[in-house]
């Protein structure tokens, strides 16, 4: 008799297509890593591959927020979006492959009913599984889950909502950030073994803070363990949140995101996230500057027809002091330092606007555990600090 109370049926009930080859899956070769270093350096590495270019990269990506902020809303529009090979955000195109989406917190009818939203009309694809029921990953959710992979060849992403539903019992006589580490290292084992955008739902805490991974709910052992942290925010202005993106293969960006309430799906909102988070003046100012480097407060009058001269100056300085905008000894605005200085803003592969993001920090060592055979049995876990 199995001890596993909850038997992942679901997954084994859904074969990917009605009749399936006779031919068995190709055989995934054991990942090599060890080389010496002319070896390593002559080695011709394939560029990642992405679930949606620019955001989600293949390997464990969290994606944090707080309560109500629509975290499950746009985890199940990028499945749908992967799933069908249409356009993530409502703009940003996404090449089509299954996706396995673990929905650990919702009914079928409350899927049925988020769909139905989202698909407004359109034909619900065929490469996206639903699973509403899984075991949690060391009771044999990973088991479950690399078999569906195995069925699956082509599988682009899976997604987990909610992380905490799968990570299990803490291991015994080891420290809380230990324990966070090997249950994400369960993921990234899927992740790396089949080369798939595995994406954690996870929450954050409720005291924010200025630097958004340390808001991750949990020890830094959960966002040290993963190759990747999206944090979905809510935003004051025009956007109704801001997702916060960094990691080991993704350029650390923010986005300002637009939550359409009749369709339930986020739009990807153009130009810098500061231009929808400030109040209308400043987003005027913003813009003006930006077009016109160098500009003193007399010159954006035109563009402020209602608002006094006095007001703009004292909203470019409070600008400046805040960091939006650099000043020089003459009184002339600057969008950045680096334009100042240099004369050209960075400018986004993802938008194509000028942005400005902060030096990558240095992130713990990622995991080495590793998966080995066919079917996805589990090697002991062994993981690397840097």
């Amino acid at each position: 008799m199995s001890t596993n109370p909850i038997p992942p049926l679901h997954l084994y009930s859904v074969p990917s297509d009605p009749q399936p080859s006779a031919v068995p899956p190709p055989k995934r070769e054991r990942p090599r890593t060890a080389w010496t270093a002319d070896q390593l350096m002559a080695a011709d590495f394939p560029e990642p591959k992405w679930a949606v270019p620019g955001i989600l990269a293949e390997g464990v990506s969290l994606l944090a927020g707080p309560p109500k902020v629509g975290k499950s809303w746009l985890s199940l529009g990028l499945a749908l979006a992967v799933a069908a090979g249409g356009q993530a955000f409502d703009s940003v195109p996404v090449d089509g492959g299954p996706v396995l989406y673990l929905a650990l917190e919702d009914t079928p009818r409350r899927l049925q009913t988020r769909m139905g939203k989202l698909l407004g009309g359109q034909p619900a694809p065929a490469g996206l599984t639903l699973v509403t029921e899984c075991p949690p990953f060391p009771q044999g959710g990973t088991e479950a889950i690399a078999q569906w992979l195995d069925r699956n060849p082509d599988a682009r992403m899976v997604v987990i909502d909610v992380f905490a539903k799968m990570r299990g019992q803490a291991p015994q006589g080891v420290s809380a950030y230990d324990a966070d580490y090997v249950s994400v290292g369960y993921a990234k084992r899927l992740a790396d073994h089949y080369g798939i955008a595995v994406v954690l739902v996870h929450h954050v805490r409720k005291a924010g803070s200025d630097d958004f991974l340390t808001e991750v709910s949990g020890t830094n052992g959960i966002a040290g363990a993963a190759d990747a942290t999206l944090v979905l925010k809510r935003a004051r202005g025009q956007a109704d949140g801001i997702l916060h993106v960094t990691g080991r293969d993704i350029d650390e960006a923010e986005y300002a995101l637009s939550f359409q309430p009749a369709s339930g799906a986020w739009h990807l909102l153009d130009g810098p996230a500061t231009d929808h988070t400030v109040g209308d003046t400043r987003a005027t100012i913003l813009r003006y500057v930006r077009a016109h480097p160098g500009a003193k407060p007399k010159d954006m009058a035109g563009e402020l027809p209602h608002v006094d001269m006095d007001t703009i100056r004292r909203t470019c300085a409070r600008m400046a002091e805040a960091g939006q905008l650099t000043r020089d000894a003459g009184g002339r605005y600057y969008p950045d330092t680096e334009t100042r200085t240099q004369g050209a803003p960075e400018v986004s592969g993802l938008s194509g606007c000028p942005v400005n993001p902060p030096e990558l920090q240095e992130r713990p060592g990622q995991s080495e555990l590793e998966l080995s055979g066919l079917s996805g049995s589990l090697t002991a876990d062994q993981r690397g600090r840097k």
